[in-house]
């Protein structure tokens, strides 16, 4: 299992991510779409590259905006590995300096409706997922690395994960109720914690449903 950050060094678990960081910055970009993906992954063959996006706003009134895009690579199935890259900004009296937790969240079925709590816990499918935004952190297959933002309040996040796959599959973030990206409030702390214990990131700022955007051979 293994997480590539080359904008930020994250501080979830060290025994699974490697985050070498570099110095490059990023401009956000994109405005929300706020419907609902569909019933079912894309049918599609395994050499296929696929590429989706959540188009992250805040709720209405907000300046939080942004995009998180994600491509799945070719050639590495059937473990495929999935670049994810977040550019979001706000004013920084609503997206502060600093950390913010990043998750992928399990539904997307209420779309991104504020407080966003219809995207229920964090994306962690099979017999064995636990949701609990807190519990079992930082290891649900959701869990990817803090946003960082700068004093400007321009915000910024580069990894690799195979927890994920865009394509069909029992990680796949296009099941049947599909799956969102929310921004928290607060740091990650990339640590286990109580119900409700805020650990995770606590207050859900903004949100996006994922979508898929490009397939090419």
């Amino acid at each position: 299992m293994e997480f590539r950050e080359s904008l930020v060094r994250a501080g979830l678990c060290g025994v699974l991510f490697a985050l070498p960081a570099c110095g490059d910055e990023r401009k956000p970009s994109g405005e929300q779409s706020t419907g609902t993906v569909g019933d079912s992954a894309p049918r599609l063959e395994p050499a296929e590259q696929l590429r989706a996006r959540a188009r992250i706003v805040g709720p209405p009134g907000s300046g939080i905006k942004g995009e998180v895009t994600f491509i799945e690579l070719k050639g590495n199935f059937p473990a495929p590995g999935v670049d994810i890259e977040a550019t979001i900004s706000g004013p920084p009296g609503e997206l502060k300096p600093g950390n913010h937790g990043l998750h992928i969240h399990a539904t997307a079925k209420g779309g991104c409706v504020p407080p966003y709590t219809s995207a229920e816990g964090h994306f962690d499918p099979g017999p064995a997922g636990n949701t609990d935004p807190d519990v079992n952190h930082p290891f649900h297959m959701g869990d990817i690395p803090n946003l960082v933002v700068d004093r400007l309040g321009v915000g910024a996040m580069e990894a690799r994960t195979s927890r994920i796959t865009l394509s069909p599959g029992p990680l796949s973030v296009f099941d049947q109720d599909g799956s969102v990206v929310i921004v928290h409030a607060d740091p990650d702390r990339g640590i286990p914690g109580p119900v409700k214990s805020g650990v995770s990131g606590g207050a859900r700022i903004a949100c996006g449903v994922i979508q898929l955007i490009e397939e090419s051979r």
